[in-house]
């Protein structure tokens, strides 16, 4: 293993604050995960319903003029059997719109129950203690999918305040799925994987490991994000059981080295294997040398009378190392984005840098 040498030097009178909060992945051998966790299969996903409804019974919260709760309001009456005259207003601060959102989950069926989201579209100052009339639910396709109703409830903070967003509730388990959504699943010919994180290694990898699991060329890595999967001879009919098998494979993910920086909070994420050629840096009252050990014998460089601090790194000069130290001395974000954001276009940082 290599040792490298970190060489700091700060002027005199300067003054760094601790402003960075630093997380690193350190990886030292393979991790695994299931194929389940970094892969989905095609056609195996939730659909948004939406729809617009009304929440009734506030406490003088409602909206003060809308039209929209008007005319609702108006035609709810007209088909409760109220005589309500075509175009009257019909104004109540009790009352108001809301848009109703929910997530259909993949092979729902009819009598399942759905939370939903109900979030204010006028000008109502809370949905704290309302009800949310009859609301159809549709898809993309424009059919009714689900029908919710129920107490909305806008949760508390610990203090027992009422939420910091009471025009946004939800109603749990106010949906009642209403249409089963048509699958032929376990009688598939094939499947397709598509991984979360396209990565090449990754896709092969899971091909590999697909094959040994059936004894058989049966996986087929498309593209760095997609695998095909032919259903064998003896899992006809038994798609679910195939499934079932192969999704709790483990697989070592691969991922390209990533730097994140946020420097408006300060953090720092590091990926594995993020690595630095030698290089100096000089930045403000701050100078860093990365530099491989010296030859025995030779004298370090000179460090013209300015304060200066030699820390051995025996892991390899990494950018958790360099961060770790940039950190102990107290350098800012701001000064940390700068540093990064010159290593990387002079080619020292092996690594993809992201800047939030």
């Amino acid at each position: 293993m290599n040792t490298v040498l970190l060489r700091i030097l700060r002027g005199a009178g300067a003054v760094f604050w601790i402003f960075v909060f630093v997380t690193t992945v350190a990886m030292p051998n393979a991790k695994s995960a299931r194929l389940k966790d970094i892969a989905s299969v095609k056609g195996v996903r939730e659909n948004i319903l939406i729809g617009y409804g009304v929440v009734v019974g506030l406490k003088g919260s409602g909206d003060s003029s809308t039209d929209v709760t008007s005319q609702s309001l108006g035609r709810l009456f007209g088909k409760l059997g109220l005589d309500v005259q075509d175009g009257a207003n019909v104004k109540s601060k009790n009352a108001a719109a809301v848009i109703v959102t929910a997530k259909l989950p993949p092979f729902s069926r009819v009598g399942n129950k759905l939370d939903v989201t109900v979030s204010s579209i006028g000008d109502s100052k809370s949905l704290e203690g309302g009800i949310l009339l009859v609301t159809p639910l549709r898809a993309g396709d424009q059919n009714v999918y689900a029908v919710a109703q129920g107490p909305v409830s806008i949760g508390a903070v610990n203090d027992g305040s009422t939420s910091n967003f009471p025009t946004v509730g939800s109603v749990v388990a106010g949906a009642t799925i209403e249409r089963d959504l048509e699958s032929d699943f376990s009688g598939k010919k094939n499947f397709r994987l598509a991984l979360h994180n396209p990565d090449f290694t990754t896709s092969a990898r899971v091909s590999v490991l697909v094959n040994a699991k059936l004894g058989g060329k049966y996986a087929t890595s498309r593209d760095s994000g997609t695998v095909d999967i032919v259903v064998p001879f003896n899992y006809e009919g038994k798609s679910v059981e195939l499934l079932a098998t192969l999704e709790n494979i483990d697989v070592v993910v691969d991922q390209k080295s990533k730097v994140i920086l946020n420097e408006r909070t300060g953090t720092v994420v590091i990926g594995n294997n993020v690595s630095i050629l030698p290089v100096a840096i000089s930045h403000g009252d701050l100078t860093i040398q990365i530099s491989a050990p010296p030859v025995e014998g030779r004298q370090p460089a000179a460090t013209d009378g300015k304060e200066a601090s030699l820390i051995e790194i025996n892991d390899g000069s990494t950018v958790s190392n360099l961060v770790k130290t940039l950190n102990a001395m107290g350098v800012r974000p701001k000064d940390l984005t700068a540093i990064f954001q010159t290593l990387r276009k002079l080619g020292a940082l092996q690594a993809d840098l992201e800047i939030m």
